[in-house]
């Protein structure tokens, strides 16, 4: 395959939850292989930090926009930006999520089961809804890929409601895909094992706990943002083009092994 298969250059991208970890390491990748980015996230100071920092690495063709994923003024306002700025919409990226408590699910309180799957599949369902009106209006083509995780497939002690909404979140990877399949716009997911970053500390942050996270990871070692990131440009880009309806598993061997 030709090199410039991976290349996104020319296309436009817009991440939610965009600030750090997964989200910014994917806007990074996108970024080197030619993209240009909408970075969206609640808190205009995580944003402001994260454009500074890819400013630095001589980046400009960034925009930033705070807007919550679950509410539909803020993206309507965030894919306005992005046709304002770039003038186009190729890429969408799910990946602002939540998960504030790790109760059990015979125990959680419903407030924030509802908190959790109205951040992490109603607002994934109101960015893609938001991406394809542009994409459509575009002429129609498109990408869309939505963070999952393991935890979607294997039962994990502590993340029932996150692992809940996120194995909905697959199954609207499958069923966006096959309805928009006619107009060229593919859907796809990436489902992560354990990852460092700020979201997960709470299942790495102490070496016992790290040591006790590697021993079900083959490869031995936590993933970084980066690893994710790589499959997130590839489903983007055209080395990608005979493929949608995927939750592509990233996870170091966890759920083989």
């Amino acid at each position: 395959m030709n090199e410039s298969a991976f290349s996104l250059q020319g296309k436009v991208a817009l991440v939610t939850g965009a600030s750090r970890g997964i989200g910014l390491a994917s806007c990074r990748r996108m970024l080197e292989r030619g993209a240009s980015v909408v970075i969206t996230a609640r808190k205009q100071e995580g944003l402001d930090e994260a454009h500074r920092e890819l400013e630095g690495d001589g980046y400009d063709n960034v925009a930033v926009y705070a807007a919550h994923s679950s509410s539909e003024s803020d993206m309507r306002a965030a894919f306005d930006l992005a046709l304002e700025r770039f003038g186009a919409i190729d890429i969408v990226v799910n990946n602002a999520a939540t998960n504030p408590c790790m109760d059990p699910l015979a125990e959680i309180d419903l407030a924030l089961f509802d908190k959790i799957l109205d951040t992490n599949l109603r607002g994934y369902l109101l960015v893609a809804r938001e991406g394809i009106r542009r994409m459509r209006e575009l002429g129609g083509g498109g990408a869309i890929i939505n963070i999952s995780t393991i935890a979607a497939e294997k039962a994990m002690q502590g993340l029932g409601a996150y692992g809940v909404s996120k194995a909905a979140v697959n199954c609207l990877t499958r069923s966006l895909a096959a309805e928009l399949a006619p107009e060229g716009i593919r859907v796809n997911g990436v489902a992560p094992g354990l990852v460092r970053t700020r979201f997960s500390e709470a299942l790495w942050k102490d070496e016992g706990m790290e040591q006790r996270m590697l021993q079900g990871i083959p490869l031995k070692r936590i993933a970084e943002p980066g690893d994710i990131a790589g499959a997130v440009a590839f489903l983007a880009s055209g080395a990608a083009s005979y493929i949608t309806g995927q939750t592509l598993v990233v996870d170091g061997g966890m759920v083989s092994g």
